[in-house]
């Protein structure tokens, strides 16, 4: 994964969240915005109800792992998203919020 897909920065998030065009599933929430750019990124965010650090980051890289699989089909489209994690993702298999996540993303382009 090369990091010129990642979004880091918080006005960058902000900015996407505010456009308010989004994606809803059981354990995720897409927001997606048109971009400019040639290249597709995308960010992940994990709030503080799903757990401690370590299960946020835990949750954090199994998100980033699920988006490294479909890099190169995404890659040649201009969006830039955020990828949130909602309380259900606990409770699910990687494989079904894998499958959640496919759909989810093949349902905004």
């Amino acid at each position: 994964m090369k990091n010129k897909n990642i979004i880091k920065k918080n006005h960058h998030f902000q900015r996407i969240i505010s456009k308010k065009r989004f994606q809803k599933a059981r354990s995720f929430v897409i927001y997606y915005v048109k971009s400019d750019e040639l290249n597709f990124k995308y960010g992940v965010s994990v709030g503080k109800k799903l757990g401690n650090a370590v299960i946020r980051n835990k949750i954090k890289r199994q998100i980033r792992q699920m988006v490294s699989k479909r890099i190169d089909s995404l890659n040649n489209k201009k969006l830039k998203i955020v990828i949130m994690a909602r309380n259900e993702f606990l409770n699910r298999s990687f494989e079904y919020n894998e499958k959640e996540l496919e759909k989810l993303l093949n349902s905004i382009y």
